[in-house]
């Protein structure tokens, strides 16, 4: 099923990653920390925090930017993040081989992560 996102085309410009091999919870800790900050702050804050969540954030947000830039021509200076959100996605299941022929399962967790970015200066005008 295919969800329509309700944001306000003029302001608002979003990314999306979709199956990240992590647990949402580990994702969540650190997009806590980046929510309704600034684009040169959030950079600041990812690549500082010593998480290995940040790496995926970093380049999702890098991402957005480059989406905002490329095809509405905001400023990247009056861009900040609206919404953050990581949802949890399909469970990658594995047997690993022990001994005497039995198998344990092995769970993956994977995630989605979606990044808003909202313009500072439409929003005034």
């Amino acid at each position: 099923m295919i969800k329509k996102r309700r944001t306000n085309h003029y302001t608002e410009v979003y990314a999306i990653a979709q199956y990240i091999s992590m647990s949402a919870h580990k994702a969540r800790r650190v997009i806590d920390q980046i929510r309704g900050r600034s684009y040169a702050e959030t950079l600041i804050i990812l690549e500082l925090m010593p998480y290995r969540a940040c790496y995926p954030i970093l380049k999702l947000v890098y991402s957005a930017t480059a989406n905002a830039n490329h095809n509405m021509r905001f400023n990247e200076a009056r861009l900040i993040i609206s919404k953050a959100e990581v949802n949890g996605g399909k469970t990658v299941k594995k047997l690993k081989p022990r001994a005497q022929g039995r198998g344990y399962p092995i769970k993956r967790p994977t995630c989605h992560i979606t990044i808003v970015l909202k313009d500072l200066d439409v929003e005034e005008n």
